[in-house]
């Protein structure tokens, strides 16, 4: 298994490591898995996401390139500004999703782990004209919470003033830091790229702070299906369309039927259809009755016992003190209103509809 720049550190924190998309990876530390995800939510989370893919995208063309292969406005997307985005099929599906900065002369781009050999390689083949650096000597660090910014300004300044979805080059301490006001976990919070060779310096300067703990997959995962957030091979596949996603918002009007750069990007002869015509099903949140979590893979049914949907992410909300999930369910059922059930053990569970995110956002938008 491959380690991150920060694996010694994790092993003397007492970090217990699993395998994660190929590389050994914290799930927890000694605090626990809820105690760090409440941490985060009322202090300063610090993730080791170094195993992300991190992609310099370089030439005249990138970014009409980029457009061919993103159903989303790359064109219109000011710099020092970033966008999520994902990649899709010529059947509509999701290949993975992404974040990407405007750097003026390049695209800085952030891709999932377990895809991004793939991810690189369909770069490469499809920016033609495109120069595509893949970025191996940096790690990749998360401050989420109500206390990020605190905490992370007392090192770098004029990063206090940043809004979120920014995406800008500081230094600190003589070392280039390239920063994105973004996270995974609904909190306020920046993204770090930091060169490996000042990755454990830098994570200890955040660490020595009182507000600050390390957090493990486990919490992170508990987070974003609070902060309703997909997770690329469980909420998104390749047979899933961004609509049937519940990711219309992230196609943005320039790019969808009638805008003035509509279509021309992969799949959308059956992605932009479908926001006039309902697709079949839809990623929805549910608040789940009683204590018992109810996991991916679930079925949901009606009270007649018809399948008409499967979860997808499913757990117990530490912020909520109870059961969530988010599942894919017949379009019909839900305009129907039709109460709909998780069949568990022979047993119907009731489900409660819930709007996403089911805690809310804390973005600094100034």
């Amino acid at each position: 298994m491959k380690r991150t720049a920060l694996y010694e550190q994790h092993i003397a924190s007492d970090a217990r490591m699993v395998e994660f998309a190929g590389y050994e990876m914290p799930v927890q530390y000694p605090l626990g898995v809820k105690k760090e995800h409440l941490w985060t939510r009322e202090q300063a989370g610090l993730f080791d996401v170094s195993h992300m893919g991190q992609v310099i995208l370089k030439g005249a063309n990138v970014k009409s390139e980029l457009e061919t292969i993103l159903p989303v406005d790359v064109l219109g997307l000011a710099e020092g500004m970033q966008r999520y985005g994902m990649f899709t099929t010529q059947q509509g599906g999701i290949a993975d999703d992404l974040m990407f900065a405007n750097w003026g002369d390049k695209v800085f781009m952030v891709v999932n782990a377990a895809c991004k050999e793939q991810d690189i390689a369909y770069l490469k083949s499809q920016l033609t004209t495109s120069e595509v650096e893949v970025v191996e000597d940096r790690a990749l660090l998360a401050i989420q919470g109500p206390k990020a910014r605190d905490v992370f300004s007392r090192l770098v300044p004029d990063a206090a003033q940043m809004t979120f979805m920014q995406s800008l080059v500081f230094t600190w301490q003589g070392v280039e830091l390239w920063v994105s006001c973004s996270g995974y976990t609904g909190e306020d919070g920046y993204e770090i790229s930091v060169p490996n060779e000042h990755a454990a310096e830098f994570a200890q300067a955040l660490l020595s702070q009182n507000e600050v703990e390390w957090i493990g997959l486990g919490a992170r995962d508990s987070l974003r299906l609070e902060a309703g957030l997909c997770l690329y091979g469980h909420d998104l596949d390749t047979n899933t369309t961004p609509v049937e996603a519940s990711l219309n918002w992230a196609i943005q009007k320039v790019r969808r039927s009638g805008g003035e750069r509509a279509g021309q990007f992969v799949g959308a002869d059956i992605i932009l259809p479908q926001f006039e015509q309902k697709p079949a099903k839809k990623r929805v949140g549910y608040l789940v009755d009683g204590r018992a979590p109810v996991r991916e893979g679930v079925e949901l049914v009606t009270a007649d016992g018809s399948k008409v949907g499967q979860v997808t992410s499913g757990g117990f909300s530490p912020s909520l003190s109870q059961p969530i999930l988010m599942a894919y369910v017949s379009t019909s059922v839900l305009d129907s209103g039709d109460a709909v059930f998780a069949e568990m053990r022979g047993k119907q569970v009731a489900l409660t509809q819930a709007s996403m995110p089911f805690v809310p956002s804390r973005y600094y938008r100034g």
